[in-house]
Formats: structure tokens, C-alpha cells, sequence
């Protein structure tokens, strides 16, 4: 029988704000995705500006990922989603430093619109060993990137309320972010791919919607007892506590394509994390929707996107995602204005108003009679302009 494990809980400012933003590398000439992450990471260390191992710090830097095609720009622990905006620019000029002379581009997006798996390598970390015996072809498939965004918490008893809470909002940030309608060269008919291609996996997809810090610490038992984990931070649920940095991560979102729409959806997330803690202090019940409503609600962003009708309550009301984001946008202004994001917040209806990385994507592979080539050079330029592109 387990015994529970003890997860302890980080001490984290509130509202305090930290992004984890994975990139591909493409290689200029073809498009295609470059193997060369390991040699991306070995320059930067040498230049003795990155961690020499790429390991977690609470500085910003350069990691690498379970694909060699994969870095990941991970920010320090920010006061203002501003400030972790200039740690992304400046990791990205860094990057950018190695990759330009070695023929790389960078390119964001959930997955790459023609990227094979059988052409891709994994890192050589035990663990990412490990990960790739146990999915087989799964994990063979996860050409996918994400934009995590660590939202300090003050006390250990808000994380669950908070995790059950953010589900309600699944949706919107589904939506909003969508950006892999392409895999293998072929159009998926989702909005976001990436989405559903990573719920495959055992610990990942959707929380189980705990009550109490002891559920979860049995689980947690449970699950390195039987070996389908060697540590919590390999449960990679959309939503999550992360114990060892005292914070909420919503790990929903598809990879931005460029910095401007990171930190739309970035400031997104701080808000409604702090709008649902505020809620909390003054006694109030947040508002959930049972598991079976926020599973159908996943399927439907991914699925269509900013098109989607969604469920709204546990009444099971609907209505256009596309309302329901403008009607939280309003709700929200008070606490953009109170955590410094205005303006990033206010790039949400931009999103809405002139389309979503997706249907960019969409309208480029249109425009070119199908070519996923010129899809990705868009992508890369939407990247090198920090915002995003006609199509």
C-alpha cells in the first residue's frame, strides 16, 4: 500500500508572474525542423550567459526539451506580465545570437504543419529515455509546443480552488491560443491539434478535480508507488500546482507564433488567477463546472476554435466562445488595471477581431493552394516581428 507523498508548497509573492514558452528550430533552407537543440544550448553555455546544464533557475534562461528540435525560454519571477515580456526579448535576441549564424529560424505555433516524428530525435536525458519506453508511438508524436504561465500563490489552500476554478475557463484560453490545424502535412480540421495529441499521454490532459491538498498528495503517492511517475512535476495536466515554486501553472495554451499574443495570453491568465484569488479572500465560492462539461468544452475549443459554442454554467447554458470572451473581458478590466497589463490584456480582442494563430495559418496554406512551406515562413516571420502578420 502507498503512503501519500509529501509535496510541501514553494513560497511564491502573490500574483507574481513566471512564463515557460517552447520554440521550434527550422532550418532555413527547407522549413523542416533542425535536430539542433544541443548544439543551440552547448554555444550558449559557452558563452557563459545560460546555465552550463540548461537546468531550472529562478533567473531567465535557455532549457532544453524532450525533442532536440525544442528550446524553451523560461523567464524569471516576474511582478508584471511586462517584465517577464522583456526576459522573453532578451532570451530571444541571445538565442537568436547562436541560431542566425547556424541557418536556424525560430518558430512558435502548438505544432509544424509537415514535421515528420519519424525525423525528429529525442534528448538524451535518462528521463526523456524513459518517457519514450513507456508511450512508444505516443510519445513519438509529441511535436507540440505550449506556452506555460506560473502564477504565484500566497497560501497552499488556494491552489485546488484555483485549478477547479481556471477549468471554467478552459475555453477561452483554448481559443484564443489555437495554433496547430496542421500535422503531418495534412489540415486536422482542429483549431488546436496540439491539444488533444497531448491528452494521450497517461499524466497529462485534464486535473482530477481534488477537494483537498491530502487527495492530492495520495495520488501522488499512489502514482510513484506503481512507477507511472518518478516525480509530481511529471504529472502534466493542463491546470496544476507546482509545489516546488509555490504557484498555479496553466499549461493550456498552444504556442504563440509571436511575443505580442504571448503576452495577450499571458496577461489573460495572471488576471483571471487573481481575479478567482480575490473572489476566495472575500469568502465567496468560485464557480466549476462538473468534469464531463469541462471535457466537452475542451473538445470544442480545440475543435473549432474561436467558432465554438460553449457551456457556460453547470446549468449547461451555451453561447458563442467569442461573447463569453468579450463579457470577461469586461469583468477583468478592473484587475488588468490593478496588475499592470492593460494593454497586453487588450491585445485579447485583437485576437478575436482578426483571427487567431490558426486561421492565420489557414488563410496563408489557402493563399498558396495548400503549400505548408509558406505556412511556416510565416510563422518564423510573425516570430523575428514580435507580432502577428497579415496573412
Amino acid at each position: 500500500m502507498s503512503s501519500p507523498a509529501r509535496l510541501g508548497f514553494g513560497e511564491s509573492p502573490r500574483s507574481t508572474v513566471g512564463l515557460e514558452w517552447e520554440i521550434g528550430l527550422i532550418r532555413s533552407d527547407t522549413a523542416d525542423l533542425s535536430q539542433s537543440g544541443p548544439e543551440v544550448l552547448g554555444a550558449l553555455a559557452r558563452s557563459a550567459v545560460e546555465p552550463p546544464d540548461g537546468s531550472a533557475s529562478y533567473a531567465p534562461h535557455v532549457a532544453g526539451e524532450f525533442m532536440k528540435n525544442t528550446v524553451e525560454l523560461v523567464t524569471g519571477v516576474c511582478g508584471t506580465v511586462a517584465g517577464a515580456g522583456a526576459d522573453l526579448e532578451r532570451l530571444l535576441d541571445r538565442v537568436r545570437t547562436v541560431t542566425d549564424p547556424l541557418g536556424l529560424d525560430l518558430m512558435g505555433g502548438g505544432t509544424h504543419p509537415f514535421a515528420r516524428a519519424a525525423d525528429q530525435e529525442v534528448g538524451e536525458k535518462e528521463r526523456y529515455s524513459r518517457i519514450m519506453e513507456r508511450t512508444g508511438v505516443w510519445g513519438a508524436q509529441l511535436i507540440i509546443w505550449g506556452l506555460h504561465v506560473h502564477v504565484g500563490i500566497e497560501h497552499r489552500d488556494k491552489a485546488l480552488p484555483l485549478m477547479r476554478g481556471m477549468l471554467t475557463y478552459f475555453p477561452h484560453l483554448q481559443a484564443l491560443s489555437a495554433g496547430s490545424p496542421y500535422w503531418a502535412g495534412q489540415h486536422t480540421g482542429y483549431a488546436s491539434n496540439r491539444s488533444l495529441l497531448f491528452q494521450q499521454i497517461p499524466s497529462s490532459g485534464l486535473p482530477v478535480p481534488f477537494e483537498t491538498w491530502e487527495e492530492l498528495e495520495a495520488y501522488a503517492g499512489d502514482m510513484l508507488h506503481v512507477g507511472a511517475v518518478e516525480a509530481f512535476n511529471e504529472v502534466h495536466w493542463d491546470v496544476r500546482p507546482s509545489p516546488a515554486f509555490g504557484t498555479l501553472e496553466v499549461r493550456v495554451c498552444d504556442g504563440p507564433t509571436n511575443l505580442s499574443e504571448a503576452l495577450t495570453l499571458a496577461a489573460l491568465v495572471h488576471c483571471l488567477v487573481e481575479h478567482l484569488s480575490t473572489q476566495l479572500d472575500q469568502g465567496r465560492t468560485l464557480p466549476v463546472l462538473p468534469p464531463w462539461y469541462v471535457q466537452e468544452n475542451k473538445f470544442r475549443s480545440a475543435r473549432y476554435g474561436l467558432g465554438a459554442t460553449v457551456i457556460l454554467d453547470s446549468d449547461g447554458n451555451q453561447g458563442p466562445i467569442v461573447d463569453a470572451i468579450g463579457k470577461l473581458l469586461v469583468e477583468l478590466e478592473p484587475v488588468a488595471h490593478r496588475l499592470g497589463c492593460t494593454a497586453e490584456l487588450a491585445g485579447v480582442r485583437d485576437i478575436v477581431r482578426t483571427g487567431a494563430s490558426y486561421q492565420r495559418q489557414q488563410a496563408v496554406a489557402a493563399a498558396h493552394g495548400g503549400d505548408l512551406v509558406p505556412v511556416v515562413r510565416s510563422m518564423v516571420d510573425e516570430m523575428r516581428a514580435g507580432h502577428p502578420l497579415p496573412a
